[in-house]
């Protein structure tokens, strides 16, 4: 370990520099134990755990160091302290790595082989303090992941009385029971721009964006997944209904991540829920094969009932908490009333197919292809259907109206749409003029479609039966059977 040290010296600046010394202490760590090659002392895996760790948990504190080196048995942590400018002259074996040198890895070998002892991967888990992500832990816990909990707080409307307070504690239960870690993310500022601003700003232009899907890209699988990962973790954990497929890859991939060298030899596929009543692969059409390889949803090969027995079975008090509903972690609040807050209401006409004045609302801002609700109609007949929302020209600030049939017809005349963000998660996959499926919506029912022409950004989607309520901004997610293979958003 001295002589690793002394040769590394020479190459990096370290008598002034504080973090050239750091680089040289992380160097010479993974230098050292790179050279135990002896699987009666080390196996491959523990080797690999135990250099992660001694690299991942070097913290400076002002002027001490802190080296965290946690062996990965059950709740045995080391830790050493030390002051910055010690750093070069202090460091061997005995003093620095007391927890990986080789009589104490002999003593960790011998427990390994007596007790079968299987590593534990470090998983994070996002609990909302509902009852899938509170199961999803229990299930991880179970399974012998190193799990901890992970409540992201987001933006809340000042107007808005949220229930966040109540949801984490919730979820502190939970992590109490289990025995396991808890954490509070703060993603306020994530949340705020990438999911609020922008749907604010979407339907401004007269578009409806979805904010679950862009939740889910920017704040659970961008902030949340992003900070996991820096923190050593080998998986971030949803309560999501939706699954992963992990099948051989027939490429060969250069793989740059050590945490994780599984994309290297499989590829990953996002597949329907076992529940297709609760699937929920639409708003993840976001995610990466990479994000994937680091992702698990425990919940998505079990019904909805199963995971309120198994929350009975191992006593969580949210047992029987309701699903949440409405806006992504906001909760109940109309999305009109919402938009109200920061779009000025302005009266407009609603028209009938014919052109002719019928009724009014509050904007043309507020609606989406394919709304029944929210406008009121002044020229009623006693033979009037339910009246749809078909088209809306935000110049004029006019919607025009018409029956379901006569919506249905007017949607012939889509039989082809762009779509723009797109993200495919296996692009070689990807064949052209092969019947595919697709929705919109959530739980719509999926419409057969063709994709005639795909870019890195762009992909054309062709129909032989139009769809109903298409309407710009929405997601379009495709799907081949099971297999969600991703999707984009309407132009």
């Amino acid at each position: 370990m001295i002589s690793e040290r002394d040769g590394l010296m020479n190459k990096l600046n370290v008598q002034h520099n504080v973090n050239a010394r750091i680089e040289l202490f992380q160097e010479t760590c993974h230098r050292f134990l790179s050279k135990i090659n002896d699987p009666k002392i080390v196996t491959e895996r523990l080797k690999k755990d135990i250099i992660k760790l001694i690299i991942d948990e070097v913290v400076v504190e002002g002027e001490n160091i802190k080296i965290f080196a946690t062996i990965p048995f059950p709740n045995k942590i080391e830790e050493r302290e030390i002051s910055r400018k010690d750093l070069p002259g202090t460091f061997n074996v005995g003093a620095m790595l007391g927890p990986i040198n080789q009589m104490k890895m002999e003593r960790i070998w011998t427990k390994h082989k007596n007790t079968d002892t299987t590593l534990k991967p470090k998983v994070f888990v996002g609990m909302s303090g509902g009852v899938d992500s509170s199961v999803s832990a229990v299930l991880l816990k179970k399974a012998r992941y190193n799990v901890t909990g992970v409540f992201i707080k987001v933006w809340q409307p000042e107007w808005f009385t949220c229930t966040w307070r109540e949801d984490r504690l919730d979820a502190m239960r939970v992590a109490a029971k289990l025995g396991i870690p808890f954490i509070t993310l703060d993603l306020e500022e994530e949340y705020k721009q990438e999911v609020v601003d922008y749907m604010i700003a979407e339907y401004r232009l007269g578009r409806t964006p979805n904010p679950d899907v862009m939740c889910n890209k920017y704040v659970k699988f961008g902030g949340f997944y992003k900070w996991a990962m820096a923190q050593g973790a080998d998986y971030v954990a949803t309560g999501h209904y939706a699954r992963i497929e992990q099948v051989k890859s027939q490429k060969v991939r250069v793989v740059s991540d050590t945490k994780n060298d599984r994309l290297g030899t499989f590829d990953f596929r996002l597949l329907t829920a076992l529940d297709t009543n609760k699937d929920q692969s639409y708003f993840l059409w976001t995610l990466t094969a990479d994000q994937l390889a680091h992702t698990l949803f425990p919940v998505g090969d079990l019904e909805k009932p199963e995971v309120r027995k198994y929350a009975e079975k191992f006593g969580l008090a949210n047992a029987d908490k309701k699903d949440s509903q409405g806006l992504c972690f906001i909760g109940k609040v109309d999305v009109k009333d919402f938009l109200k807050r920061y779009i000025e209401p302005v009266r407009g006409d609603v028209l009938s197919s014919d052109g002719g004045v019928i009724g009014f609302h509050d904007g043309a801002t507020f609606f989406t292809i394919g709304e029944r609700h929210g406008f009121t109609i002044t020229k009623k007949t006693t033979h009037d259907e339910a009246y749809y929302v078909v088209s809306k020209d935000m110049s004029r600030n006019t919607i025009t109206v018409s029956s379901f049939t006569q919506m249905h017809q007017s949607s012939r005349d889509i039989l082809k749409i762009k779509l723009i963000k797109v993200n495919i998660l296996n692009p070689a996959e990807i064949k052209i003029n092969y019947p595919y499926t697709a929705r919109s919506r959530y739980r719509q029912a999926l419409f057969v479609c063709k994709i005639i022409v795909y870019t890195d950004e762009t992909l054309q989607v062709a129909f032989d039966k139009p769809p109903e309520s298409i309407s710009p901004g929405q997601s379009l997610v495709l799907y081949d059977w099971e297999v969600c293979l991703g999707g984009g958003i309407i132009e």
